[in-house]
C-alpha cells in the first residue's frame, strides 16, 4: 500500500477534479504489475496496473492480490468501472486504503466486488490514503471545494502599501517564491478572487514559468461592477459569481465540478472565509520588509497572535490548517 501511495502522488496536478490513485498487484511477494491514475479522463490507477502485467505473468492474475489506496469505482464515468475490470480479470483478493466517498461509489465498489466473490479488504494505512486526497475528500464529504487562503503580507502585518501616480501593487514576492505560487495555483481547479481586487490590481492569476495546469478564474461581483476589459476576462473560462455569502459561492463551485480552490483576494474577501470558518488551509508568505506609515490594507489573522518577523532577512512562510 506504501508503494501504492507513492504511485499515486504522481498524478499530483494532473488527476484533479478525480482523486490521486494509485495500485499494485502482488503475486507470492512479486509485484507483477503497478500503475496510477495519470490525468483525468483517462485510464484510472487499476487499468494502468493490469495492463502492465506482462504476458508472461497474465495468468498469475487469477492467484494476485491488488492494492489500491481508494475503493475501485463502480460506475461509467469518463472510463467503465474499475470493480468490473477487476472481476472480469478474475483477481481474487482486493486491498484496499480508503472507501471512496463520491456519491456514486462511496461502498458500491466494495459490494460489486464481494458480490462477485472477491475477498475485499479496506482500510489499510485509511489515514495516509485520506490525506494524500484531502482535497477529494473535503469536497465530496462537505459538498464544497476545499479552500486554500493564500496572501503575501509586509512584516509588520500590510498587504499594500499606500499607492501614488498610478502605482501598482506593491510586490512582496521574490523570484523564487513566485515559483511556489505558480505550483500552488496548478495544484487547485480554481481561484477566486474579489471584483475590487480585479478593479483594483488587473491581476493575471496564471501559472507561469511553472509546469502545471491553469486553475480557472472565478471572480466574486456582488454588485456587478468588475472591470470587462481587465486581463482575467482574456481567459474565456473565467466565470462571475453574484453570491452574496462565501457558503454560496462555494456551493456553486461544488456544482460546476470544482473540487479545490485557492483564495487570492484582499482583506476583506479572505477575512470573510477566515469569519465564516469555510476553509482548510492557507499559506501566508512574509517579506522582510517593513511598511510603516505608507502600509494599507492590514493583513488578515488566524488566531490571536500577529504574525511577521523581519529578523530573518529573507521571505518566509507560515502554514496553517482548519482541520
Amino acid at each position: 500500500m506504501r508503494r501504492a501511495l507513492e504511485l499515486a502522488r504522481h498524478g499530483q496536478g494532473n488527476a484533479s477534479p478525480n482523486p490521486m490513485v494509485g495500485a499494485v498487484i502482488v503475486h507470492d511477494g512479486r509485484i507483477i504489475g503497478e500503475g496510477y491514475h495519470r490525468r483525468c479522463g483517462e485510464g484510472h490507477a487499476e487499468v494502468n496496473a493490469i495492463a502492465s502485467v506482462s504476458p508472461a505473468d497474465r495468468h498469475l492474475l487469477s492467484s494476485a492480490t491488488i492494492y489500491v489506496t481508494l475503493e475501485p469505482c463502480s460506475h461509467y464515468g469518463k472510463t467503465p468501472p474499475c470493480a468490473k475490470l477487476i472481476i472480469d480479470n478474475a483477481i481474487p483478493r482486493v486491498i484496499i486504503g480508503a472507501v471512496d466517498p463520491f456519491e456514486k461509489v462511496a461502498g458500491r465498489g466494495i459490494a460489486m466486488l464481494r458480490n462477485a466473490g472477491i475477498e475485499v479488504t479496506a482500510g489499510v494505512l485509511d489515514s495516509e490514503c485520506r490525506e494524500l486526497n484531502r482535497r477529494f475528500f473535503t469536497a465530496h464529504t462537505l459538498r464544497r471545494p476545499f479552500v486554500t487562503l493564500k496572501w503575501a503580507q509586509s512584516s509588520d502585518g500590510f498587504l499594500d502599501s499606500r499607492r501614488y501616480d498610478g502605482m501598482g501593487a506593491y510586490r512582496f514576492s521574490t523570484p523564487l517564491t513566485s515559483l511556489f505560487t505558480a505550483r500552488l495555483r496548478s495544484l487547485h481547479d480554481a481561484i477566486l478572487t474579489s471584483a475590487a481586487t480585479v478593479n483594483a490590481d488587473n491581476p493575471r492569476l496564471t501559472v507561469r514559468r511553472w509546469a502545471g495546469r491553469q486553475p480557472i478564474p472565478v471572480i466574486l461581483d456582488r454588485s456587478g461592477d468588475v472591470n470587462r476589459d481587465a486581463l482575467l476576462f482574456q481567459n474565456p473560462a473565467t466565470v462571475i459569481l453574484p453570491s452574496p455569502t462565501v457558503a454560496e459561492a462555494l456551493a456553486a463551485l461544488y456544482e460546476r465540478g470544482i473540487t479545490s480552490v485557492l483564495v487570492e483576494a484582499g482583506p476583506r474577501l479572505l477575512d470573510a472565509f477566515i469569519a465564516s470558518g469555510l476553509w482548510d488551509e492557507a499559506r501566508v508568505e512574509v517579506a522582510p520588509v517593513a511598511l510603516g506609515e505608507n502600509g494599507r490594507a492590514k493583513a488578515p489573522r488566524i488566531g490571536s497572535e500577529p504574525i511577521g518577523d523581519d529578523r530573518l532577512g529573507q521571505n518566509y512562510f507560515y502554514y496553517y490548517r482548519n482541520y
